[in-house]
């Protein structure tokens, strides 16, 4: 374990997590907006925890925590540190059916807390401008909408536009844990 909420286990992957892996990222509403194509084979999935497993969240680079509830894994929540240690970018996926109950926006904001503990003065996000239920979570963390990119890229055989957020070590309040949103 890395981190933990009075929910939630965030850990390094683990080798049995290829299956769960490969079926939530296989799930097309769930790949809807995130840079990988649905399905996500197996075999695929298998790399890519092999990748995650040897990561280290305090190493400059992506690093993805498994978001594991009950002893099952729910989602992902990866994180860019910077060269400098001192910016971060998020990005997070739950499956589907563990959705709507809080346990992203709780995630993420422990894996917020961690960073600005460690150092961290800045953390960034993006999301597809469509993507709203992302975009109310982390508004409900207290990021602020920095911009919105037009047309920023050709995503999946469309233009899409780009949300980009920003919170500061100094803007952040933590909430307790007990006042998770639904």
């Amino acid at each position: 374990m890395l981190l933990s909420t009075s929910r939630l286990i965030l850990r390094h992957f683990r080798p049995d997590d290829a299956e769960i892996l490969s079926a939530y990222r296989s799930d097309p509403d769930v790949a809807r907006y995130q840079s990988w194509d649905a399905p996500v084979p197996l075999d695929r999935a298998r790399s890519l925890i092999a990748i995650y497993a040897a990561g280290d969240p305090r190493v400059p680079g992506w690093f993805q925590y498994a978001v594991e509830r009950d002893g099952v894994l729910i989602g992902d929540v990866g994180v860019k540190l910077h060269d400098t240690r001192m910016q971060a970018d998020i990005g997070y996926t739950l499956a589907a059916a563990h959705q709507g109950q809080g346990y992203a926006t709780e995630a993420v904001r422990r894996v917020i807390e961690d960073l600005f503990e460690h150092g961290v003065r800045r953390v960034s996000a993006e999301c597809d401008a469509r993507n709203l239920r992302s975009a109310r979570l982390l508004e409900r963390l207290g990021f602020r909408r920095e911009g919105l990119r037009r047309a920023k890229m050709w995503f999946k055989g469309e233009w899409t536009d780009d949300l980009v957020y920003g919170l500061l070590r100094e803007e952040w309040r933590p909430t307790p844990q007990a006042a998770e949103p639904g």
